[in-house]
């Protein structure tokens, strides 16, 4: 039975948190090293709702996206959702692993998923954030082409469609869609260098009232296909390379975490 140390490691060595930002907080961020994993769950985020599916579930260990713990901590209690959630992990021996922007930028990471799950192909770099120990450049979105040219209020529909997404904003610049840029999550600030680099279309989340003025001026599709539905794709790739590593260790994704908002 693997414990939580060797978990992390193996995490560490296909999304090495050394490449993570500096703003970040990815890592072992609550539990016991030593503590075995029996039966592991995978989020997008740790809120209650997981902590209590998890608990339900006689989960050892969560692994998620989103540190549990982003900001220093100047106390930890209940009065506050993410004191509760910490303090319901550590009541009921649950261990947090959270990989954030280095498994964004990682191979076969969060980028890579979206892009695959938007059938993209000939995949490179959008942003190079450096070169990891291997030489490989590593960075955040992923440029790629679509095997047939669409509009882009068709090639929208299909990001709705293969992200599961409730809804999107689309700045339509008239142009077909054929080469595209994606960015799992807030990644507006690289819409001019999607332009630069020949992207018809760009698709990210939270995207500001600005950088769609700024989409329109340049003449580039941007799709703001929501936070959620742009990083959630990376769950079943953790869930995958969890059960390759350690097929003793039973793997769930939650299921009461989904997007936290609705369109009407």
């Amino acid at each position: 039975m693997a414990t939580v140390k060797e978990i992390y490691t193996y995490l560490d060595q296909l999304a090495p948190f050394s490449l993570q930002m500096d703003f970040d907080n990815s890592g072992f961020l609550v539990g016991r090293g030593e503590a075995e994993v029996k039966k592991l769950m995978i989020a997008l985020d740790i809120t209650n709702d997981v902590v209590a599916e998890a608990r339900e579930a006689s989960c050892d260990l969560i692994i998620s996206h989103h540190p549990i713990i982003f900001h220093p901590a100047k106390a930890i209690t209940d009065a506050e959702p993410t004191g509760s959630c910490i303090l319901s992990l550590i009541e009921n021996h649950i261990a947090a692993i959270c990989a954030h922007t280095n498994l964004d930028v990682a191979e076969y990471g969060v980028n890579d998923a979206l892009a695959q799950a938007l059938q993209l192909t000939e995949l490179s770099v959008l942003h190079q954030e450096g070169v990891d120990h291997q030489g490989k450049p590593y960075g955040i979105g992923r440029i790629g082409t679509v095997a047939r040219h669409m509009t882009a209020k068709n090639f929208s529909l299909q990001v709705q469609n293969q992200l599961h997404a409730f809804g999107l904003r689309l700045e339509d610049a008239g142009r077909p869609v054929k080469k595209v840029a994606v960015g799992g999550g807030a990644c507006g600030e690289y819409l001019f260098e999607a332009a630069q680099k020949g992207c018809d279309t760009f698709v990210t989340s939270d995207v500001k009232y600005n950088t769609f003025l700024d989409a329109r001026a340049l003449g580039i599709n941007l799709i703001d296909a929501g936070h959620f539905s742009t990083e959630n794709v990376i769950c079943p790739i953790l869930s995958q390379w969890i059960t390759a590593k350690f097929p003793g260790i039973e793997t769930m994704i939650s299921q009461n975490h989904k997007e936290v908002f609705s369109c009407i």
